[in-house]
């Protein structure tokens, strides 16, 4: 499949260029492009993952339709063929990479839940318990856990919206004087049954989905979900039959271009390193393997 590294719609003005997607503003809706491009240490790779765009796209477009009976979204099509007419010449490119959305009022709040823990909340737990506590960001958590042990529930754990850098973790009670109590409990309530149900069809696919975020917004007064939904880069999804409680676990995304890039002498800074052939179809195998278990 040709990589598609970065797109140039003329019809419409770009509104941003994320690390991923390109995203165009046609008034009332936006036009969601996945590209290939692949990014580590928030430094863009200088090679994408040929038809990861395309992989991304469609695990959301699934989970979208999945949840609708949870909460709405803001995906009107990703069917090129319901596109506006002056879309339509850019076929080749937007074809199973794109989708037509409501433009939303986005609640700027990166809205995460944690079925188990791992990754920075890890890091936090392990400073936090090492000094005789378990609270953390308001959240009483378990004494003597392990790394990417199963919690008791699953935990909401919002965290600021940054759009360069990395987000910060914050407590609920930040999260209510941010964005008010009533989108906060709103946020924390739908986030968690959306955790839940993609987490208890996910098991049943052999994947354990340890954590996840999400993005909502307002389409008017409904509150609906929005950017992507349940996908590599934005949950961290574990083969079950290797989860072993007390170490890393071995994921379903892009964790082998880390990898590879943690042997590098790089500085983690821009200008990144290319990605070898071998680096790159490893890692689109492994998101290629999250589509066939998810979609069937």
């Amino acid at each position: 499949m040709k990589e598609i590294r970065s797109t140039d719609i003329k019809e419409y003005p770009l509104s941003s260029r994320g690390k991923v997607r390109d995203v165009y503003d046609l008034d009332d809706r936006l036009l969601i492009i996945a590209t290939d491009r692949v990014s580590a240490f928030d430094v863009v790779m200088p090679n994408g993952i040929p038809g990861r765009g395309v992989l991304l796209t469609k695990i959301s477009v699934f989970w979208f339709d999945f949840l609708k009976d949870v909460i709405g979204s803001h995906l009107i099509t990703a069917d090129v063929d319901q596109f506006p007419d002056d879309l339509k010449k850019y076929r080749e490119i937007l074809s199973g990479r794109s989708m037509l959305v409501k433009k939303a009022n986005r609640v700027d709040i990166e809205c995460i839940v944690r079925g188990y823990i791992s990754g920075s909340m890890w890091k936090e737990y392990k400073t936090v318990h090492e000094k005789g506590n378990t609270l953390l960001h308001g959240i009483k958590f378990p004494e003597h856990l392990k790394e990417s042990d199963q919690l008791p529930q699953p935990i909401f754990t919002p965290s600021t919206k940054a759009e360069e850098g990395h987000d910060i973790n914050i407590s609920y009670d930040e999260m209510v004087g941010m964005i008010g109590p009533d989108t906060a409990g709103l946020c924390r309530d739908k986030a968690v049954e959306i955790y839940a149900r993609a987490a208890e069809y996910a098991r049943t696919r052999g994947i354990i989905i340890a954590d996840t975020k999400f993005e909502f917004g307002f389409d008017g007064d409904e509150f609906i979900l929005i950017d992507e939904a349940l996908t590599p880069d934005s949950s961290r999804f574990w083969p079950a039959d290797e989860y072993e409680p007390g170490k890393s676990q071995p994921s379903f995304d892009k964790q082998i271009v880390r990898d590879y890039l943690d042997r590098l002498d790089w500085d983690k800074k821009p200008p990144a390193p290319p990605l070898p052939d071998e680096v790159v179809q490893r890692t689109l195998k492994r998101y290629q393997e999250v589509v066939d278990r998810l979609t069937g």
